[in-house]
């Protein structure tokens, strides 16, 4: 028997942000929205495939569909990639109007800001319109810094994000339907 402290398994870290991958500890898993997606593709692709080629090409069309939907899954499920975010705004902070102060302390109201966009896009609301509830939000958290000082952190993040969704929008509608969800 293996002694724990040999074990290489990654200790479990309920504050860990970036969503790892529980066997491959690579950030950004959503296993959920994969798996919904891998299967609706799948069995769409399936019937398409069986349709004009028979039972190889709904087979084929179940590898395809399965992989396509599984990407578009993990696309829905990451919104806003909370692991990107933290790495930009840790390296942007510095550049900030509060850089001065260590990025840790701020984390939790950039992650408010980007946070708060994912949860309020469909609603194409703006950081005005969802200041009440990203502010009740952020502080049930019981962060160090006051919102009146967080606020400025938290609308640039949001920005941040609804830049980018926007960005990413024009290009999707250009080029057709985005396979990956890249924002």
């Amino acid at each position: 028997m293996k002694n724990p402290s040999e074990s290489n398994e990654r200790p479990l870290d309920h504050e860990d942000k970036s969503n790892p991958d529980p066997i491959t500890g690579q950030p950004g898993s959503h296993p959920v929205s994969t798996g919904i997606g891998a299967t609706g593709g799948a069995l769409a692709a399936t019937v398409a495939g069986t349709a004009v080629g028979g039972p190889i090409g709904g087979a084929i069309g179940a590898m395809i569909g399965g992989v396509a939907g599984g990407l578009a899954g993990k696309a829905v499920g990451e919104g806003v990639n909370p692991t990107e975010e933290d790495a930009y705004w840790r390296e942007s902070h510095k550049n900030q109007p509060h850089g001065d102060e260590p990025y840790d302390t701020f984390a939790p109201a950039y992650r408010s800001g980007y946070e708060g966009y994912n949860q309020h896009r469909e609603n194409h609301r703006s950081f005005d319109e969802a200041e009440m509830k990203i502010r009740t939000d952020y502080e049930k958290q019981g962060n160090t810094v006051p919102w009146d000082k967080a606020r400025g952190a938290s609308q640039s993040a949001w920005d941040r994000a609804a830049g980018r969704h926007a960005g990413a929008s024009t290009i999707q509608s250009a080029q057709g339907p985005s396979t990956t969800g890249n924002i």
